[in-house]
């Protein structure tokens, strides 16, 4: 358990949290939601021990242990990813080398009675011993596990991890969390850096976790898939809801809705108490009524409603340039890297005012495509650009890429030209940045900041093509949605590159599948796109993607791997159905025995011959140990029947 007792810290002169207090009990799932800059990742950083409060104490169970991964970091490990991964298990790779140094030792001695050769054997058997408490014997597999669930495959265990992008290091920064087990994981933005299929994976492993989980996320579904309490904070203060992200949002309204109506009721009672003493004030025969309200008014608890911050971006695009009718048109076009084929005689056309999704595994060429268009990467066949056309351009690490050394003014002031300088202020303002805030720094911004920041950037030129890859990263629910309406009324072409189904709906009107070297278009919404497919969530384009060249062929030989996977999937379940049958039948016949000495203990002179026949509190104690066993059992026998059905 970890207790945040009158907790108190300030920025800039305004306090970011006054007096919090609250628990995080040893099983909790609490997500922290708040608009971007309200202190969620301080508070993280707090909890984690990295930053110190001003104000208040954190206090923790004797031995309790934190794991923390921030939102950003900058890997620098010269190992591969497997050894890279396996430095979680620090305590048990310095024992493991232990136990081979006492083994090595007594392999060479031949003095067997001396105390010395005692004293080895027993720090041999020590270290062994501790090895396998914390999970020695298992660290390979369960490294393997983990790295597995969160994308990388087997053939990629050995490179090193300077082969792989920052987004795949930080998979490897989850993976050594996850493998310590901490007591509490505080983990800011964790999908940020992920795939479909990552993610629920991360969820499946977070909902079974033993110890508490705080998280900040601006994913709703990933929320609400984990999290069973919430911790709003808003203004300095935090609001505590034992509830998902969803029943949140809805009591978070009732809850203001029923202060409103309290607030207004005692404001109409007050008003009336007030106008009976200013009426009768000065009526000798009213004193009594008039005191006796004055002093009701005195003992009244004034009701306060919740201030909401309903600070929000501003957020426009210009109007438009006019382009030609066809915006984009390629002809075979293909892309690799080294000898990697990402693209393959790629051919599609855009067309003005045209507003595409790009869906697919990560991996697939989505990101690689949109820098394509954008002019970053080289490419072999033909991509043409239509008459006039202006792009515009957020890239997935757009906020990553601002000078950390620059102002905020700065990053803006650099790059406006003509009629814009003058509104630099203005584009900041609505982008949340005031005026203390325009001096600072990029550094010391967080992740969502510099996303607005970032945003703030595409306002400078008027486009008619918005190329937006995973726009929505490290924006909070609010940001994410105006960022929605803006690109609702933006009259250019759009290409959105996401995970984010909630946004995307509505927002498109084709969908390009990337899949197997190719793309595939689908007219309509996200939704549209789903229901053609028969899918449920975007998950399942990352499922059975393998890269094989003939895709009928690919198509048989998935259906005839999960139709036998199903098949022993099935024949698994009905095994572990039996052996629950099995166990209850036993639980049942134990219990009745249990029940029946019951009786007989309680009434001994009427069964004298029951305690003649033996210790009858022996066999007593023993049935009570067996039903222990077996509801254990049971227990453990339900849990692999969920997991096998899941």
């Amino acid at each position: 358990m970890i207790s945040i007792n009158r907790l108190s810290i300030h920025f800039t002169g305004t306090y970011l949290f006054d007096d919090v207090s609250f628990i995080i009990n040893d099983k909790d799932r609490i997500g922290l939601v708040g608009k971007n800059g309200a202190g969620k990742s301080t508070l993280l950083k707090i909890l984690s021990g990295e930053m110190e409060p001003e104000k208040g104490e954190i206090v923790k169970t004797s031995g309790q242990t934190v794991g923390y991964l921030p939102q950003e970091m900058i890997p620098d490990s010269k190992k591969s990813v497997f050894e890279e991964a396996l430095t979680a298990f620090e305590e048990a790779l310095l024992l493991q080398k232990k136990v081979l140094h006492f083994t090595e030792q007594i392999s060479v001695r031949t003095d067997y009675e001396t105390d010395e050769y005692m004293d080895i054997l027993h720090n041999l058997s020590e270290a062994d011993e501790r090895f396998r408490l914390i999970g020695g014997h298992t660290m390979q597999a369960d490294t393997e596990k983990i790295l597995l669930g969160l994308g990388f495959l087997k053939t990629e265990f050995d490179k090193p991890m300077t082969s792989f992008s920052s987004g795949w290091q930080m998979r490897v920064e989850l993976a050594k969390l996850l493998l310590k087990r901490p007591d509490t994981i505080l983990l800011d933005e964790p999908t940020n850096h992920l795939d479909i299929e990552s993610i629920q994976w991360l969820e499946g492993f977070l909902i079974n976790y033993q110890g508490a989980v705080v998280l900040v996320s601006h994913d709703r579904a990933f929320l609400d898939n984990v999290t069973t309490r919430t911790i709003e904070i808003t203004l300095g203060r935090i609001n505590d809801y034992k509830a998902s992200y969803s029943e949140y949002v809805e009591q978070r309204a009732e809850r203001r809705e029923n202060q409103m109506a309290a607030f207004n009721n005692q404001q109409k009672q007050i008003d009336d108490i007030e106008s009976f003493v200013e009426r009768f004030r000065y009526k000798s025969t009213k004193s009594r009524q008039v005191q006796s309200r004055i002093k009701m008014l005195e003992k009244m608890d004034i009701i306060e409603v919740e201030d909401i911050d309903n600070s929000s971006i501003r957020f426009k695009f210009p109007p438009a340039p006019h382009s030609g009718k066809v915006v984009i048109e390629t002809e075979d076009l293909i892309k690799r890297y080294g000898e990697k084929l990402v693209l393959d005689k790629i051919n599609f056309a855009i067309n003005k005012g045209e507003s595409i999704a790009f869906v697919g595994k990560n991996g697939e060429g989505k990101s690689t495509l949109s820098k394509i268009i954008v002019g970053e990467l080289e490419y072999k066949g033909k991509m043409q650009l239509g008459h006039q056309v202006v792009i515009g351009y957020y890239a997935q690490n757009q906020a990553a890429m601002l000078d950390g050394e620059r102002t905020v003014f700065q990053t803006i002031d650099d790059i406006a030209v003509g009629d814009i300088r003058p509104k630099v202020r203005s584009i900041l303002g609505g982008f949340l940045f005031g005026t203390e805030d325009i001096d600072k720094k990029v550094k010391v911004l967080s992740g969502g900041e510099k996303s607005r920041l970032a945003l703030a950037k595409l306002l400078l030129t008027p486009v008619n093509l918005l190329v937006l890859d995973e726009p929505t990263n490290h924006l909070d629910m609010q940001s994410k949605d105006i960022l929605k309406n803006a690109l609702l009324q933006f009259e250019g072409t759009l290409i959105v590159v996401s995970h984010d189904r909630d946004f995307l709906q509505g927002l498109t009107d084709k969908v390009f599948e990337f899949k197997n070297k190719q793309i595939k278009p689908y007219i309509g919404d996200i939704y549209d796109f789903l229901e053609s497919r028969k899918l449920e969530t975007l998950k399942q384009l990352e499922i059975n993607n393998k890269n094989n060249d003939n895709y009928k062929n690919e198509v048989i030989t998935e259906n005839k791997i999960n139709w036998e996977k199903k098949r022993e999937s099935d024949k698994e379940i009905r095994k572990i159905k039996n052996k629950i049958q099995k166990c209850e039948e036993d639980i049942s016949k134990i219990e009745n025995e249990i029940e029946r000495l019951d009786k007989v203990l309680a009434n001994p002179e009427e069964h004298k011959k029951e305690f003649e026949k033996g210790n009858i509190y022996k066999i007593y104690q023993d049935l009570k140990n067996k039903i222990d066993e077996q509801m254990l059992l049971w227990e453990e026998l339900h849990t692999e029947l969920v997991e096998n059905e899941a």
